[in-house]
C-alpha cells in the first residue's frame, strides 16, 4: 500500500480495479485483514485469462489503483451458531481470507470447511496448498472435486451431496458458501430440506 498506507477491510470482501473507462475487473482479497500493508488477490495469470484480466506475469513493481472495500460476505464472529464454509472452486478466496483472519486472531472455535473444484491439482487456491496456514490445513475439511484425478486422496461428487452426507443437524448452525449460483442454490436447497431457515445461510455467487 502506498497511499493510504495501510488498507482496513473485513475477511471476504473484495477490490475493484480500473483498466480504462470502460474495464473494471473485481477481485476478492485473498489476504486476511491483520495485513494491511501488503493485499494479496488471485488472478488467473493463463495467456488468456490475463489479457482479460490485465495483467501479466511480466508485469511488476507498476502502480495499480483500485476502489473498495465492497461486499457483505463477512463472517459474524458474535454470531453463537457453529459455523461450515462451502467453497467452490475460486471461491475458496473469500473463504480462505475468512478462515485464515480467525486463526490469526484466536478466534478458537470449531469450523468445519466442504472444498469443491473439478480439478484441484496444482492450483494455488487448493486448501493443502502451503500458501494456507497450517491451523487450516489441520481444521476439519472435506475436499471434493467432479472426476478422480491420479492421485487424488480426496471424494468425489458434488458440493451439495457433501453437505447433504457431512451436516447431520442444522440446529445452532450458520452456514457461508462462495461459488457459482447454482452450486449456492444446491447447497441451500440441502440445507433447507434438513429444516434450515434460509437466512442461515449467508452466501456470495460469483458467476
Amino acid at each position: 500500500m502506498v497511499d493510504p498506507p495501510e488498507f482496513a477491510f473485513e475477511a471476504g470482501q473484495w477490490i475493484s480495479v480500473p483498466f480504462g473507462p470502460k474495464v473494471v475487473r473485481a477481485w476478492t482479497i485473498w489476504s486476511s485483514p491483520t495485513h494491511r500493508r501488503t493485499i494479496t488477490i488471485s488472478v488467473d495469470v493463463a495467456p488468456v485469462a490475463s489479457a482479460r484480466s490485465g495483467f501479466a506475469p511480466s508485469r511488476r513493481a507498476i502502480p495499480v489503483e483500485f476502489k473498495g472495500p465492497t461486499g457483505g460476505f463477512v463472517f459474524n464472529r458474535a454470531d453463537p451458531r457453529r459455523a461450515v464454509f462451502v467453497a467452490e472452486e475460486i471461491g475458496i478466496v473469500a473463504v480462505r481470507a475468512i478462515l485464515a483472519d480467525l486463526y490469526e486472531t484466536g478466534y478458537g472455535r470449531p469450523t468445519i470447511l466442504i472444498y469443491w473444484a473439478r480439478d484441484p491439482r496444482g492450483s494455488s487456491t487448493t486448501p493443502s496448498s502451503a500458501r494456507w496456514p497450517a491451523a487450516i490445513q489441520d481444521s476439519p475439511m472435506s475436499r471434493r472435486c467432479e472426476r478422480r484425478p491420479a492421485g487424488w486422496r480426496g471424494e468425489t461428487g458434488e458440493a451439495a451431496a457433501a453437505v447433504d452426507r457431512l451436516v447431520h443437524s442444522v440446529d445452532k448452525l450458520v452456514v457461508y458458501v462462495c461459488g457459482g449460483g447454482d452450486t449456492v442454490n444446491a447447497v441451500r436447497d440441502a440445507l433447507v430440506k434438513k429444516g434450515m431457515d434460509r437466512k442461515s445461510v449467508k452466501w456470495e455467487k460469483f458467476w
